[in-house]
Formats: C-alpha cells, structure tokens, sequence
C-alpha cells in the first residue's frame, strides 16, 4: 500500500486493529500479512484510498519475519530506539527508549517523532514540567521522563491511543483522555506537541495558557513559517528533518 509518512503510524496502527499478523516498511509503502482466514475482498475495500495491491503468499511465521526488520536505531545525541521484543543495551551514554511499533503511532521512527525528541534532549532541564499533548503510545512523555522532567503527563483525545500509553509507559507518567482545556493555566514549563499545522492552529490559545514553552512538530518544513505566524513569539530555535519541520517556542 502507498502512504505518505505523515500517515504511515497511523496506518499500521489501523492495520493491527484490521488483523494484521505482521508488517514491514518500505520507501513510502507498506506490506502487511495477514492469515487465510482474512477476506482480502474487504480489506481491499477497507482500505481502498492506499490503493492496495492483494496477492498470495507463501505460509511464513510473518510476525517474526516482521519483527526482523526492526532494529534498534539512535535518535539524535542521547537517545538509543530498541523494539520491545529486543532487549539491547544502549551505548555508553545514550537513553534507552523502548519502542512500540504499530501502536497508537508509537514507533519513534516517523521524522516529527524523531525531531521532538531531539530538540527535547537539547532544551529540556532535570526538574522541568512537561506535557506530552497527542501522546499517541507515550514515546514522547517517554522520552521527557529518560531525561529527568518531572513531573510528567500525557494526554489524548482518543481513549484507545491512551489505553495503549498506560499499558506501556511507566506508571509514574499520569495520563488522562480528554483535551488541554482540562488542564489548568501556567501547569507546565513545557509542551510538547507532535501534531498538524491545523491542530495546533486551534489549540494556541490553550497550549500558551497552560505551558511557558513549546516544541512543535507533525508539519512540513514548507509549513514551518506558517506555524511560527501561527504562533507569533520567539523562536528559541527550528530544525528540519526529511521534509520536516520542528520549532522551539
């Protein structure tokens, strides 16, 4: 199936959840497995705008094959990415963050995941607030706990992307499903937020409410002026990664 990375966690999520028994990643494409009791009729049907193409395979373990393909991976200075089947140590000096793939957008290998976590380890302090708003599995509330921020809070619109959260992240994260507006002014030294320009369009007044400062992500390096008009205070800093943009506010 064809799919633009914006929506390509979102996809494998939907693909588990449709009985998916593996799936690998390609350059703008996935495949994914599923066993003979599956009608590939309506599957094609289900997911006709990725413009899948159905065909036969030979009977394989795929969920192990699938696994196979994922390997630990470093993001950025401190960060060291390892699947949650693998039990790899991170180097020396790298943070070991456990990766969900396929789970509520929890993979970390998607380019905003990967450019929030690195202007975290670059702008965050031990001891700082932080709310990860749109916690998808909690990769980044994750992240923010590894670096020392305390305390640390996620919180997702969807009640399904926040089960998937509290099953993997540690308990001393506190979630909850619902909007920013459930929490109060000034709660937070920052926000992060892997979201659309459109999202976090609507959500300035909120997020400038609740938290001193902010990392932005989930929009296109085109967009990324957009988005700091958008929001219209300094820009402490901004980088790009494969055709994404990030900013630090």
């Amino acid at each position: 199936m064809q799919v633009e990375d914006s929506e390509r966690d979102l996809l494998i999520a939907n693909l588990w959840d449709a009985g998916a028994t593996g799936i690998t990643e390609e350059d703008r494409a996935l495949r994914a497995f599923f066993g003979p009791d599956s009608n590939p009729q309506i599957l094609a049907r289900q997911f006709s705008d990725f413009r899948p193409n159905v065909q036969e395979e030979e009977d394989t373990d795929w969920v192990r094959f699938a696994q196979s393909q994922w390997q630990p991976f470093p993001v950025g200075e401190r960060f060291y990415l390892v699947p949650e089947w693998l039990e790899d140590a991170a180097p020396d000096e790298r943070l070991r963050l456990v990766m969900h793939p396929g789970m509520a957008c929890g993979s970390g290998t998607a380019p905003p995941t990967r450019l929030c976590l690195m202007a975290m380890e670059r702008n965050l302090a031990v001891g700082q607030s932080v709310i990860d708003v749109g916690t998808g599995a909690g990769i980044l509330a994750d992240g923010a706990r590894l670096l020392g921020a305390r305390p640390v809070i996620g919180c997702d619109i969807e009640h399904e992307a926040t089960m998937v959260a509290r099953a993997k992240l540690d308990l001393s994260i506190p979630l909850f499903t619902g909007s920013i507006r459930s929490v109060r002014s000034n709660a937070t030294d920052w926000a992060v937020c892997n979201l659309n320009a459109a999202t976090l369009r609507n959500l300035k007044n909120d997020l400038f409410r609740i938290s001193r400062s902010l990392i932005l992500s989930g929009f296109s390096e085109d967009e990324m002026d957009k988005v700091a008009g958008i929001f219209n205070r300094p820009v402490r800093e901004q980088m790009e990664l494969d055709g994404y943009g990030c900013l630090v506010i």
